[in-house]
């Protein structure tokens, strides 16, 4: 991990900072509006930096082009060894293809399953090679280029195939991430639909959450792991519940082209 005052945030505050010092020293009657232009062009940064899904720095895919009633099933945190291959039990007693958006250290621990999820007809992307949920967002450069080709890298040793498709962790992305997905021609992957089942205890709601923003062209994110409850993993007893109400409306679990992702609706 990266000393703080090395992060994205904290280097462009602390330079905006200069800037607005220098300005008060050269203009010093000026200073209540240097003030304010100071907080907001601070804000700019760390806004579309913390907020997840944020499209500010660059597109982000939250939904694709379809004229069926298809969803695009995203599935991150894996391969699990035991949460995946019920989770593909349910794909395939749904027919349903999914997304699983992996881990690279989790890849190299479980190849097999990561295998497993191609040979059953779903697909990769990358979700980092570590996950550092606390502090990605604030990753330097190099750091976040590190975590990006490190999870595309373990993906292609374990299946021959490197991801096109990376979403990040918690899904916050700085300027720095944007700009090497862009440079490595990858796509950015967000959400339009989501039941928080990463943490969310109750599996009844986590679906209720996600069928209210169910749409054709939407893009549901769930997770491979998540909070347990009784033994049983919440997000899949979500994932089998959201698959029955969908097959019951007549939605279709697919994975679309990159042809018909779209950054904005």
């Amino acid at each position: 991990m990266k000393k703080p005052f090395n992060s994205f945030i904290a280097v462009s505050i602390w330079t905006s900072s200069l800037v607005m010092l220098a300005l008060v020293f050269l203009l010093p009657t000026g200073w209540p509006l240097l003030v304010a232009i100071h907080l907001l062009c601070t804000g700019v940064v760390i806004y579309p930096t913390l907020r997840p899904n944020c499209d500010w720095f660059g597109p982000v895919a939250k939904f694709f082009q379809t004229d069926q009633n298809e969803i695009w099933l995203t599935i991150d945190d894996g391969p699990h060894p035991e949460n995946t291959p019920r989770i593909l039990e349910l794909l395939k007693r749904f027919e349903a293809r999914a997304t699983f958006f992996v881990i690279g250290e989790r890849v190299k621990a479980h190849p097999q399953l990561a295998r497993a999820i191609l040979e059953q007809g779903h697909t990769l992307g990358n979700h980092s090679a570590t996950h550092p949920t606390a502090f990605f967002w604030c990753l330097w450069r190099s750091a976040a280029a590190r975590e990006i080709d490190g999870g595309v890298a373990a993906v292609q040793a374990a299946v021959g195939i490197a991801p096109t498709w990376f979403r990040a962790p918690v899904g916050m992305a700085n300027l720095f991430v944007h700009q090497i997905v862009r440079q490595r021609r990858m796509i950015l992957v967000g959400w339009s639909a989501r039941g928080f089942d990463a943490v969310e205890r109750d599996a009844a709601r986590v679906v209720e959450k996600i069928l209210a923003d169910i749409r054709p062209g939407a893009i549901v994110l769930m997770h491979d792991g998540g909070s347990s409850k009784s033994g049983q993993t919440v997000s899949v007893l979500a994932i089998e519940t959201i698959l029955a109400r969908l097959q019951a409306e007549g939605y279709k679990c697919v994975v679309p082209g990159e042809h018909q992702l779209h950054p904005r609706r």
